[in-house]
C-alpha cells in the first residue's frame, strides 16, 4: 500500500544486451518511462536514474553500485523503482542479496509489476517470481547452447570469429557462415603455411612476420603478443576442422 512518508525516488533500469535498447520493448527508455509513470501516480519526485546494460547474473554492475552509493549518502529513505523483478537480478540468490543491499543502503524497493512486502505471503510471491526469472535465464542459455551445438554438428562454426575470417550470408546456407576476410586472410594463411612448411622455424619468427604485416590487428599495446601467435597456431579451425570439447564435438 502507498505510504506518503516517502517522497523521493530513484529509478533503476537494466538490459542484458545494448541491442535491447532499440530492438525490444524492454529497452532502457521503455523501462524508465514506465517507472516514471508509476512515480507520478504516487507523487514521487524522481531525483536520479541509473541504467545498466549488463547481464542480471553479473555482480559487477557499475550503475547498480552507483545507486547503492547514492542511497548511502542520503539523509532520508528513497524509493527505488524497478520496472520488473527480473531487472534487479536473474537469480534467487542475487535477488535476495540485492534486496537486502538496497534496504541497508536506505532504499525502499517498489515496482509497477509487483508489490513488495515484508509479510510471509508477499515474500513467498517475490521469491517465486525471482525463481521464475532465474529459470527463464537458465532455459534461454540451454536453448542457445543446444542450437549452437547442433549448428556445429552440421559443420558450421558457431562461436567467435577467428582472425582472418568474417561472417557473411552465403547462398545455399542457412544463417551466416565463415568466409575469408580479404587481405587479412592472406596474411594469416601465409603465417600458418610458413610455419607448417619450415619457412618460419619458430613461433617468434611468425610473431615477427605478423608484426611487420600492417593488415594484422594489433594488441592494445600496438604490438602482437606472443600468446596470440601461439593460440593462432593451435586453432584447429584453420585446418578445416571443428572441435569444441566442452560440447563433446571432436574433429
Amino acid at each position: 500500500m502507498y505510504d506518503d512518508t516517502y517522497r523521493k525516488a530513484v529509478i533503476y533500469c537494466r538490459v542484458s544486451d545494448p541491442k535491447q535498447q532499440t530492438t525490444r520493448g524492454s529497452g532502457l527508455d521503455s523501462q524508465e518511462t514506465r517507472c516514471r509513470h508509476y512515480a507520478s501516480l504516487r507523487g514521487y519526485d524522481v531525483v536520479a536514474v541509473f541504467r545498466d546494460s549488463i547481464s542480471g547474473a553479473s555482480h559487477n554492475r557499475s550503475e547498480l553500485s552507483a545507486l547503492l552509493k547514492f542511497l548511502k549518502k542520503q539523509k532520508e529513505t528513497h524509493v527505488v523503482i524497478v520496472d520488473d523483478i527480473s531487472r534487479l537480478a536473474r537469480s534467487v540468490e542475487a535477488h535476495i542479496r540485492l534486496r537486502l543491499d538496497i534496504k541497508t543502503a536506505g532504499g525502499k524497493l517498489e515496482s509497477p509489476s509487483i508489490e513488495f512486502g515484508e509479510d510471509s505471503d508477499s515474500i513467498l510471491v517475490e521469491n517465486m517470481l525471482a525463481s521464475v526469472s532465474q529459470h527463464s535465464r537458465q532455459k534461454n542459455a540451454e536453448q542457445t547452447k543446444n542450437r549452437m551445438r547442433a549448428r556445429a554438428m552440421n559443420g558450421y562454426w558457431p562461436l567467435y570469429t577467428p582472425v582472418g575470417y568474417r561472417y557473411a550470408n552465403v547462398k545455399g546456407h542457412s544463417g551466416r557462415v565463415l568466409i575469408k576476410n580479404g587481405a587479412l586472410a592472406d596474411v594469416v594463411q601465409e603465417a600458418l603455411e610458413g610455419f607448417a612448411y619450415g619457412r618460419f622455424a619458430t613461433q617468434t619468427e611468425v610473431q615477427r612476420f605478423l608484426i611487420n604485416s600492417p593488415e594484422f590487428p594489433r594488441d592494445p599495446s600496438g604490438s602482437v603478443h606472443f600468446q596470440r601467435v601461439s593460440n593462432m597456431l593451435n586453432k584447429i579451425i584453420y585446418a578445416g576442422y571443428i572441435t569444441i570439447p566442452r560440447w563433446d564435438i571432436h574433429m
